[in-house]
């Protein structure tokens, strides 16, 4: 199987050295790189490690950039991608274990799970509020569909070919609340999804949303939410939620 990784970065430079070199030689295939107008030397930096980058030539947003990721990684013949951030937040070190899941036909999508215990994640440096936010919505959203995941919020992920080719998931949000989306859809179109635990990391070069963009996060998770009981009430059928070509 194929595997390559994908890194939406954004102003890495400080980082992106040191979050390749915790990918364990010989796990991947290929890491690709595409970046969002970084106004430091990312491309550059990205280019000095010898992987593949792509450029936008204007900011598309943390959605946006995660469209041309798995894009560019289904052009390349990927049969499994990985999503991680460039800005050394998530542990690159699990990334066979990531793809062994879905190597051996366990799981279709799998996520980094910061959160095995409360004392792990605030001493990781996860913002209480945070910690607080992500808890009551992991709750919810597990509750909401039948799933029952560590953490809903994590940026670390893993998927099988054929789920890109399943999700319409260029019709999700240029925004954050992407990621909430292909979750979302991944739970109501039926693909197995798990995780495995990660240590949490919040440092100064670490990307991180502040306060107010957090509560719009958070709210936008909650329309995500009211869209999936539409539509499985069949009040709406959001094309969100339809497989790709109606199948």
């Amino acid at each position: 199987m194929k595997v390559i990784v994908v890194m939406p970065a954004y102003n890495a430079e400080k980082t992106l050295a040191k979050t390749i070199r915790d990918i364990p030689p010989g796990s991947v295939d290929e890491i690709l790189v595409v970046d969002d107008c970084s106004k430091d030397r990312t491309v550059d930096t990205a280019r000095a490690l010898g992987l593949t980058v792509i450029l936008h030539e204007k900011n598309k947003g943390y959605g946006g950039n995660q469209k041309t990721c798995y894009r560019e990684a289904l052009k390349r013949e990927a049969d499994v991608v990985v999503m991680i951030h460039p800005d050394y937040q998530y542990d690159a070190r699990v990334t066979p274990y990531l793809v062994g899941l879905i190597r051996n036909d366990v799981c279709d999508f799998v996520l980094g799970n910061r959160i095995r215990t409360r004392r792990e994640a605030l001493d990781g440096g996860m913002p209480p509020y945070k910690y607080v936010f992500n808890r009551l919505l992991t709750v919810f959203e597990n509750l909401w569909t039948g799933q029952n995941l560590g953490e809903w919020h994590s940026g670390l992920r893993a998927y099988n070919r054929k789920l890109l080719e399943t999700i319409p998931w260029e019709l999700d949000s240029d925004d954050f609340v992407f990621d909430q989306q292909m979750l979302h859809q991944a739970a109501v179109l039926g693909f197995r999804m798990g995780d495995i635990p990660v240590a949490a990391r919040y440092f100064e070069e670490a990307s991180s949303i502040n306060f107010r963009r957090s509560v719009v996060y958070g709210l936008s998770t909650l329309v995500v939410m009211l869209q999936v009981l539409l539509h499985r009430l069949g009040i709406w059928k959001s094309p969100l939620f339809v497989p790709k070509g109606g199948r």
